[in-house]
């Protein structure tokens, strides 16, 4: 057995066959070894990848993504099993990354902790607002810096699972993407919303905060990620699939008995479900992504 694996891990990718098959319904792309050995299979209308061999992922992942145009390896539904196709259209190239373009050196909050540190309050009016009990406009401010900071930690531990992680990605207008993170299971643009001692109860299309109105968090993150693949895409060959992410931080309760399929939700203590998703980038187009998202420049037209 050792020698056979041995000889798996060997073959190189342009010697793998993959291979169309349509019986009993079924609309799948095999993926063989040259003498006929099939190590993957690949579901063409639901996108999910069959690994019969599972070290032997990432090859089986170049193999589907070179794919001829003609029978198209599978699109890309779900963030943790699909590959991304190839795109014909040439990516433009960014300039050489310099220190101060840099984004991989940002803190979490970083936004936030530079708009306190130019415009909030100064020492004595912070001391008054505490002696006298009364609330700032800066509190939430604080509140979400605090929430982010939380998150931040919590997704900075998936680097060593194989994942890169940014905080505070600016956009123009002077808004921010609290984090993203790229990695084996895809992109996720992570939103911290910090509601501390609050239940909160989410369906297909608002979040409330205890028995508050519904705030529209749901539709901005929808939109955010629609911004972040825009920009992936301008500078990637293939198409990078982005998928929002709500995190909860300081909630007393989540309800999430009628939360929408497309935005995945969480509190604070649970990202690290994120953790061991795979299956949707190779080690390849992980670093490639990171490498165009860690430029700021990237994010100018954004």
């Amino acid at each position: 057995m050792a020698g056979r694996s041995a000889r798996l891990l060997g073959v190189r990718v342009e010697k793998l066959r993959v291979t169309a098959w349509k019986r009993y319904g079924h609309d799948r792309l095999y993926v063989n070894l040259p003498d006929g050995t099939s190590v993957a299979w690949a579901d063409r209308r639901t996108g999910e990848v069959t690994f019969l061999t599972p070290h032997y992922r990432d090859t089986v992942l170049d193999a589907l993504a070179r794919h001829a145009p003609a029978d198209p390896a599978p699109p890309a539904h779900a963030p943790d099993s699909s590959v991304p196709p190839p795109r014909t259209r040439p990516a433009p190239l960014l300039p050489p990354l310099t220190p101060e373009n840099d984004l991989a050196r940002r803190r979490p909050g970083a936004a936030l902790r530079e708009l306190l540190a130019e415009s909030g309050p100064g020492p004595l009016e912070r001391l008054l607002d505490r002696l006298l009990r009364r609330r700032s406009e800066w509190d939430s401010w604080r509140q979400g810096l605090a929430g982010e900071r939380l998150v931040g930690a919590e997704l900075n531990r998936l680097t060593r699972r194989g994942w890169h992680v940014l905080h505070s990605v600016p956009l123009p207008r002077e808004v921010d993407i609290d984090h993203l993170l790229i990695g084996p299971g895809g992109v996720f643009s992570v939103n911290a919303k910090h509601h501390d001692g609050k239940p909160v109860r989410v369906d297909q299309d608002t979040v409330r905060i205890g028995d508050g109105p519904p705030h529209p968090y749901l539709v901005r993150s929808r939109s955010e990620a629609r911004r972040v693949r825009a920009v992936l895409e301008r500078f990637c060959p293939f198409d990078v699939p982005v998928q929002p992410v709500l995190v909860f931080v300081g909630v007393t309760a989540l309800d999430l008995s009628a939360a929408p399929p497309d935005v995945r939700v969480y509190r604070q203590r649970h990202v690290s479900a994120l953790g061991p998703l795979s299956g949707a980038l190779t080690s390849a187009q992980s670093d490639q992504i990171f490498d165009i998202a860690r430029d700021r420049r990237a994010w100018l037209s954004a």
